[in-house]
């Protein structure tokens, strides 16, 4: 398979899994602008896991860019990816409906958390496709701060979902803003 037809794969089922959570929301049932309050938990949470599957297709893409070779490592780690993220809408869907209940808060982290995990391994993969000298290798390095306090914030906001729900949320939203600003390397290194 060649990267343009794996990066075409994955944004279609990326547009999906949008879709899915978009069809989620439901119109308010009446005219006044008090019919929206219902609605705010669960267009809050559709706004935190839009940006956090814009912020995994955005870095899938710049990764893909920063590619020359595809194998069939790379090609399960990204089916593992999409896998995690296609649950994204189910997440989005139990937690925005569950006054804040501890598993549903926490199985959103779960989510987030191996979605995070799959993508250091998609990441690893096409490294060992592509050789330690390519142009990934260089950009991500060794360091990867960003990913690695990614999921020790999800982990803590697992851990936290059955103390303190609004406070694993917190955590979340922590994380998303967090990866609001891009991560640079690589686009970086591609613009030398």
């Amino acid at each position: 398979m060649s990267k343009g037809r794996l990066e075409a794969f994955s944004d279609g089922v990326i547009a999906v899994i949008i879709t899915i959570m978009v069809l989620e929301l439901k119109a308010p049932h009446g005219t006044r602008l008090v019919d929206l309050v219902p609605l705010v938990p669960v267009f809050l949470t559709y706004v935190l896991s839009f940006m956090f599957v814009g912020t995994y297709w955005n870095n899938h893409h710049h990764m893909l860019h920063a590619t020359k070779k595809v194998s069939g490592a790379v090609l399960w780690a990204n089916l593992l990816l999409l896998f995690w993220l296609s649950l994204i809408p189910v997440a989005t869907a139990w937690l925005g409906d569950s006054d804040l209940a501890a598993l549903p808060v926490a199985f959103y982290g779960a989510v987030c958390w191996l979605s995070g995990v799959s993508y250091t391994l998609l990441e690893r993969s096409l490294i060992a496709a592509d050789g330690d000298s390519s142009t990934l290798a260089a950009a991500v390095g060794g360091r990867d701060r960003k990913g690695v306090l990614s999921l020790a914030l999800y982990t803590a906001g697992i851990a936290l979902a059955f103390v303190s729900p609004p406070l694993a949320v917190a955590f979340y939203v922590i994380t998303a803003l967090l990866w609001f600003v891009p991560d640079r390397r690589i686009e970086t290194r591609l613009n030398e």
